[in-house]
């Protein structure tokens, strides 16, 4: 049976305290397997919230050419578009120390949506797994890298034991088609680190822990096989 047992709760009076933590947590991750194997995955998310976490995180001294950078999910436009979250990592992440780590994007103008997906699956099992740590945001409608309980592959995405890794999403909440892991790709993870800020999202974050299928991120909070770090600020 799912618990919360694999949950821990951090909440902080500042969002830069709570950055901080965040990142500190993810770069012990990093160098825990980093100690152990050659190379190390790293999935990230996009939005605002990550900002001053992914500042931390680009001047920690690691060996980051050993690093493959992935990101949870991505609008499927071009990485110069200001709505790419490929664009924000490589000017937000992967930046000072950071910039040798290996990103690995999604959009690809020479291929279709779809077929893509199938591609990125492919290079998902070339990657180290479990991943180190993956680092997560929160929509104010309990969404998680793009999985929206609109979408009509919604349950696909979301079933732990599914066997699909990475699929495309339409959404009413966003004009662009998007690509997102799944869950149950997610869930090849060492740690995630779930960062949010917000008294509304504290609201849904503490909803979502009481009932199991009310929002996406309920999902994963019910989940039994992956430790939850989360991180909150107002």
């Amino acid at each position: 049976m799912p618990t919360l047992e694999k949950i821990s709760d951090h909440y902080f009076t500042s969002r830069e305290e709570a950055s901080m933590a965040a990142s500190q947590h993810i770069v012990a991750a990093l160098v825990g397997h980093l100690g152990e194997q050659d190379r190390a995955s790293l999935v990230v998310t996009g939005g605002s919230s990550p900002a001053d976490c992914y500042s931390a995180l680009a001047k920690v001294e690691l060996p980051w050419n050993r690093v493959d950078v992935l990101m949870s999910d991505d609008r499927w436009v071009p990485a110069t578009h200001d709505d790419s979250n490929e664009k924000l990592i490589r000017e937000t992440l992967l930046t000072g120390a950071a910039a040798e780590a290996v990103l690995h994007p999604y959009y690809d103008g020479n291929v279709g949506i779809a077929d893509r997906c199938a591609g990125f699956e492919k290079e998902l099992l070339e990657l180290p797994r479990p991943f180190a740590c993956s680092l997560l945001g929160m929509g104010e409608d309990g969404h998680i890298a793009s999985l929206f309980a609109d979408a009509e592959n919604f349950a696909q995405g979301i079933d732990v034991d599914g066997k699909d890794l990475c699929i495309p999403v339409s959404t009413a909440a966003s004009p662009h088609a998007r690509i997102s892991l799944t869950l149950a790709a997610l869930l090849q993870s060492a740690v995630i680190v779930l960062l949010f800020f917000g008294e509304s999202k504290r609201e849904v974050f503490e909803q979502a822990k009481a009932l199991p299928t009310a929002y996406p991120v309920s999902r994963l909070l019910h989940q039994d096989r992956v430790r939850v770090y989360a991180f909150w600020a107002p």
